[in-house]
C-alpha cells in the first residue's frame, strides 16, 4: 500500500490550473506529474471557472497522488456577495459593501463542511465575523 510522503496545500482559479508558478514550483520538487494534475483539476472545476479552489493534494511514495477540492475561501465568496474587488483597507472607519443575512446564510451553507461549526447559525455567525473584518455591512 502506498504511504503518503508529502501533503501540499494550494489555491488555483478554478479550470485556470497551469504547470507555471505556482501550481509547478510546489508540485515539482515533490515528484508529482504537473501536467496530469493540471488535466485532472481543470476537468474537475470546469463548472467553477475562474472562482479561487483550495486544494489539498496528498502526495504517495510511488509519486501518484490525489486531491480534495474544498470550498472557496469565505472572503471570496463574501466579496462576489457584495459585487465589490477587496474589502476596506481602515475597517472600523470605512466600510466597503453590504450583504444581506440571507446571502450570510447562503455562504454559510456552502461553507459548512470546511467551518468548524456544529450548526448553520454557528456557521452564519463565522462569516458575518469574516464579512465584518473585510469592512462589509451584514443588513
Amino acid at each position: 500500500m502506498a504511504v503518503v510522503v508529502k501533503k501540499i496545500k494550494l489555491q488555483i482559479p478554478g479550470a485556470k490550473a497551469t504547470p507555471a508558478p505556482p501550481v509547478g514550483t510546489a508540485l515539482g520538487p515533490a515528484g508529482v506529474n504537473i501536467g496530469q494534475f493540471v488535466t485532472q483539476f481543470n476537468d474537475a472545476t470546469k463548472d467553477k471557472a475562474g472562482t479561487i479552489i483550495p486544494v489539498e493534494l496528498s502526495v504517495y511514495d510511488d509519486r501518484s497522488f490525489t486531491f480534495i477540492m474544498k470550498s472557496p475561501p469565505a472572503s471570496r465568496l463574501i466579496l462576489k456577495a457584495a459585487g465589490i474587488e477587496k474589502g476596506a483597507s481602515k475597517v472600523p472607519q470605512q466600510k466597503a459593501g453590504e450583504i444581506t443575512k440571507a446571502q450570510v446564510i447562503e455562504i454559510a451553507a456552502e461553507k459548512m463542511e470546511d467551518l468548524n461549526a456544529g450548526t448553520p447559525e454557528a456557521a452564519a455567525r463565522i462569516i458575518e465575523g469574516t464579512a465584518r473584518s473585510m469592512g462589509v455591512h451584514v443588513k
